[in-house]
């Protein structure tokens, strides 16, 4: 999978709309900014498009596939057209079934329970927490973290040459780290698992909202993703792909919408049948909202153009990535090397700091809003660290003093609503943080490093 930018000048690729972009926040030295959200890769803030469709909406909200009513049968409808245009978004095949769920972690553990019995799971060390850990009734070889893409896919062979040909195999990967953003080789590991009789699901959380993902062209059996990065509110997910394991598994929760036919037995069981569309594994009042506003995300993004989008959100990585490397204190962490296409999600480390204290200082002293830790994939980021993988981590700050050196890493991330400004006041931020300092002293507490209120640094 790679990222052309030719023939697109990102100058003429405004930003799209999103919800915040006037929202402002104190700042510990006094006075307010506007809020810089650069923590894309967590959950991206929603486009204007999908919150004005979801307020038009919602006077007519009514409840799905049980009313007779006209606000039911408007619902009903409207949630089903989602469906479709989730599948066109995907260019999803003909056979392939979209199901909706709350998140790419919920689609996965989803496709973990209807997998197979006896089912081989292969999966790398570099995935995020979301498709590194469902597979727990199944039998799981993880890969190690490869250094190139080719590595990727040689690994991968070697790996199921030696397993047993035949049971079943699946193979799970991300599209794009959310981590260093690198884009993996989709196509080419679908095609390896394929040759030896695998499946594969593609983790598309960081993928989908910066690149475009075509189920049939990239060959792959399912793909998984989020509304909440896809510039949709919380709340809903999406497992979109090959039908048969999933109408052949019990249903991933067991109650209205996914049954059928519902009977009393003689000797007073209950018989059930169950649905084999998608709504078997759809089961209770589904989230309507979430559902259109993936869809309405879903055409916001197709009509913009994607290759606008990207070529813009190119020319920020470079801009980002050029920045940071005019500062040697800044060590950006990667997999595949410089070269590597990637997405805009960026993470880094500074040397003599602890990335959450840096973390801290951006969010206090220039109202810009990142991530530090470890980024719910322990392994990969103990691994680009230089660490021992095996070694244990959280998820936020650690326990560690301003100052410090800490086993974590700092990231940054941005999309198709990020203004130019947000870009060049980070940029500035980390350059003047490195030469001179924070501003204000800051102290650890519940976790988190904060700042001291009413002590402010020497400088």
């Amino acid at each position: 999978m790679s990222v052309s930018t030719a023939a697109i000048d990102p100058s003429v690729c405004a930003q799209l709309p999103v919800l915040g972009q006037d929202v402002t926040v104190p700042l510990v030295t006094g006075g307010e900014v506007t809020y810089a959200a650069l923590d894309y890769a967590a959950s991206a803030p929603a486009l204007q498009r999908v919150w004005d469709d979801v307020a038009a909406y919602a006077p007519y909200y009514g409840s799905v596939h049980r009313g007779a009513g006209y606000l039911s049968q408007l619902s009903t409808d409207l949630f089903e057209n989602s469906r479709r245009t989730v599948a066109e978004f995907l260019g999803c095949r003909a056979e392939d079934q979209v199901v909706f769920t709350r998140s790419t972690t919920d689609s996965l553990n989803l496709l973990a329970a209807a997998i197979p019995a006896n089912c081989q799971v292969f999966v790398y060390e570099t995935e995020h927490h979301a498709s590194l850990l469902p597979w727990r009734d199944a039998q799981v070889t993880y890969l190690n973290a490869p250094r190139t893409p080719g590595q990727a896919v040689e690994s991968l062979e070697r790996a199921l040459a030696d397993r047993d040909p035949y049971g079943p195999a699946l193979v799970c990967v991300t599209g794009a780290s959310n981590v260093t953003g690198e884009l993996w080789p989709v196509k080419e590991l679908a095609t390896a698992a394929h040759a030896h009789g695998a499946r594969i699901v593609l983790d598309a959380a960081q993928l989908a909202p910066h690149h475009p993902v075509d189920i049939a062209e990239l060959d792959v059996d399912w793909v998984a993703f989020s509304g909440h990065k896809l510039y949709a509110p919380f709340g809903s997910g999406v497992l979109a792909g090959r039908a048969d394991w999933l109408q052949a598994a019990e249903p991933y929760l067991a109650g209205g919408g996914a049954s059928r036919k519902v009977a009393r037995r003689a000797d007073g069981g209950v018989d059930v049948d169950w649905h084999t569309t998608a709504a078997r594994h759809e089961a209770g009042s589904p989230n309507v909202i979430g559902v259109y506003s993936i869809a309405s995300a879903c055409k916001a993004l197709t009509e913009a153009g994607f290759d606008s989008l990207v070529a813009r959100e190119q020319e920020l990585v470079s801009r980002v990535r050029e920045g940071l490397a005019e500062v040697p204190e800044v060590q950006v962490l990667s997999l595949f090397g410089d070269d590597a296409p990637r997405v805009g999600v960026i993470s880094f480390v500074v040397r003599g700091w602890n990335s959450s204290h840096f973390a801290a200082a951006l969010s206090a002293e220039y109202g810009i809003g990142v991530r530090d830790g470890l980024f719910c994939a322990h392994p990969l980021v103990r691994t680009l660290l230089g660490s021992d993988p095996r070694d244990p981590g959280e998820c936020g700050a650690p326990e560690a003093e301003p100052g410090e050196r800490s086993l974590n890493a700092i990231r940054v991330s941005f999309g198709a609503g990020t203004p130019d400004e947000h870009i060049e006041r980070f940029l500035r931020a980390v350059t003047e943080l490195v030469r001179e300092g924070a501003q204000w002293k800051y102290r650890t507490e519940n976790g988190r490093c904060v700042p001291d209120r009413g002590t402010a640094a020497q400088v």
